[in-house]
């Protein structure tokens, strides 16, 4: 994994999984600015219409206890990586829309 690439983290304590742009990884925890998974639909919908933000991207911390895995958001097959679902629906990378740096 590397800084800025957009990633999944699995969570436990409770169970969840956030979607979003890999800020820091360290023995301590990881930053992400990021969804929740299950608000993932919502915020798409909400860019499109270019709605007052509802559902935002957040900068969180998470303890590394709390960390299952982290895994790159890619495509599986013929299954779109949730970026290429934003790319698709909202016109812009979400590279773009968070204007991360190019490596």
């Amino acid at each position: 994994m590397e800084i800025n690439n957009i990633v999944i983290v699995s969570l436990t304590s409770p169970k969840e999984k956030v979607w979003g742009q890999l800020l820091s990884l360290e023995s301590k925890g990881v930053t992400v600015r990021g969804i929740a998974l299950d608000a993932f639909d919502d915020f798409i919908r909400q860019v499109v219409k270019q709605e007052e933000t509802a559902v935002g991207l957040e900068t969180i911390f998470f303890p590394m206890h709390r960390v299952e895995r982290i895994a790159l958001d890619e495509p599986s097959g013929s299954i779109p990586s949730l970026g290429q679902r934003f790319h698709a629906k909202v016109g812009l990378t979400i590279q773009e829309y968070l204007d991360v740096p190019r490596i």
